[in-house]
């Protein structure tokens, strides 16, 4: 954690979080989230994935080989309304370089996201998952370590998949821990909560069924070092899908004639790209 002083070393490993946070061009969500279906989908404790465009994320997604890069906890409307009248803010998240925030659920509008929910959580420990977030807004994470950054600067790494996820382990500090799931997971093994399988095949148990899943448990366990993928995979969160938590009726669909004229209004609608991919049988 930030010991306060403001070293030269501490102020570029600042300027480094600030450009790994920058955008990548050229990020174009599939399904954005609205952010009323959100809050009406959301309860508190529920993890809120991220496939973010910030030039860590494509490193991230590729070292743990997942679509997922940031993860956020949502706390309902345990925070106030800002005095200036600005959308209140329902997620608890860490941010390299600015530490543990509080953000509004449009923050991520026009982000692919997807709902982890803990499996039949008490309302006492969904209670304390929530507080241990608060209770940490405004930590700043230490930023000297600026060799832990580096790795994040190369996003396709020359390594064998094997070795890609322990690449996050290897030397981590602050900087890594400010990136990754750390403090989510830490929440939960407060009111010890399992995010991966247990390592046991004992019978009607959940476990690792390969030598590789096993170590690569134990190596994640001991290092604590979670990412979003973790909460994805984990048989202990069922991932909640808003389109579908209201009711879904297939027969409500209209479908279109996959002719010219679909595509002529397709290209109208700004989605020149797809209409583009279709082949001109005219031509030949």
């Amino acid at each position: 954690m930030s010991s306060g002083s403001d070293t030269l070393l501490d102020r570029l490993g600042r300027w480094m979080a600030s450009r790994l946070q920058s955008e990548s061009s050229g990020y174009q969500p599939y399904t954005p989230s609205d952010p009323e279906t959100l809050h009406r989908t959301l309860r508190s404790g529920d993890i809120l994935l991220v496939e973010g465009n910030q030039r860590v994320s494509a490193a991230i997604k590729y070292l743990t080989q997942s679509t997922w890069s940031h993860a956020a906890l949502y706390v309902g409307d345990e925070l106030p309304e800002p005095d200036d009248g600005a959308e209140r803010p329902r997620l608890v998240e860490v941010i390299l370089g600015d530490g543990c925030v509080a953000v509004p659920l449009s923050k991520y509008q026009t982000y692919n996201t997807r709902i982890c929910r803990p499996s039949g959580l008490t309302p006492d420990d969904r209670k304390k998952v929530v507080d241990f977030m608060i209770g940490k807004l405004g930590t700043r994470y230490d930023m000297k370590n600026i060799f832990d950054m580096l790795r994040y600067f190369l996003p396709t790494p020359p390594v064998p998949v094997r070795w890609r996820r322990r690449m996050i382990a290897f030397g981590s500090g602050d900087p890594t821990r400010a990136i990754c799931s750390s403090l989510i997971a830490q929440a939960y093994a407060g009111i010890r909560y399992p995010i991966l399988p247990e390592i046991t095949r004992a019978p009607g148990r959940a476990s690792a069924q390969s030598a590789y899943s096993r170590s690569e448990i134990m190596h994640i366990r001991h290092h604590s070092l979670f990412t979003p993928r973790d909460f994805d995979l984990s048989p202990y969160f069922e991932i909640v899908k808003p389109t579908l938590a209201y009711g879904f009726d297939y027969k409500s669909l209209e479908w279109g004639d996959p002719s010219k004229g679909d595509i002529a209004q397709a290209e109208a609608a700004g989605v020149k790209d797809q209409a583009e991919t279709v082949p001109d049988t005219d031509k030949d």
